[in-house]
């Protein structure tokens, strides 16, 4: 698949984004193709890259985790030796659930989810500040989700390059 998507694919790619569980009959229908050719078209975007997996989206407290917090890291050293270990560490930490390397005064932000703060806590003081290169860690709590929608802003008026 080129790396230039048409419009179709957009519209493909926008629809699974809302909707990974969509049959490949109905998404066929709303993006105005033969169920064949989409599926083909789907698979394409797989293998090029563009769907990188599906996951249920998993509603935190209903599963009784009542705690998403962040965690602002900085390390003592920024080599790339040092980012590349503190990086496969924090692979090994469930309760991590995203992590961002970032520019200026954090080194890495990563995004907790825990059933409780005495578990956040637990994390914090036994794992994160214990690990090796570790500087300084900043935490915030959150008070309620304002916005949630995982993925790309796909505006089907005007398409990205």
């Amino acid at each position: 698949m080129p790396a230039r998507l048409d419009a179709t694919d957009w519209r493909i790619l926008k629809e699974l984004q809302t909707n990974g569980r969509i049959s490949n009959v109905e998404l066929a229908d709303k993006v105005g193709l033969s169920p064949p050719p989409c599926l083909r078209r789907v698979r394409a975007l797989e293998q090029a890259g563009f769907i990188t997996g599906y996951f249920a989206s998993v509603n935190e407290k209903a599963a009784g985790f009542e705690l998403i917090a962040f965690a602002m890291v900085g390390l003592a050293s920024q080599s790339e030796a040092d980012l590349t270990a503190f990086e496969k560490r924090l692979q090994s930490w469930p309760i991590v659930r995203e992590s961002y390397m970032l520019s200026g005064e954090a080194d890495f932000i990563l995004k907790c989810v825990t059933r409780d703060l005495t578990a956040f806590q637990d994390f914090v003081l036994k794992e994160l500040t214990a690990a090796p290169n570790v500087a300084s860690v900043k935490t915030t709590l959150t008070i309620r989700r304002a916005k949630f929608e995982p993925g790309v802003p796909i505006d089907l008026g005007r398409r990205p390059r």
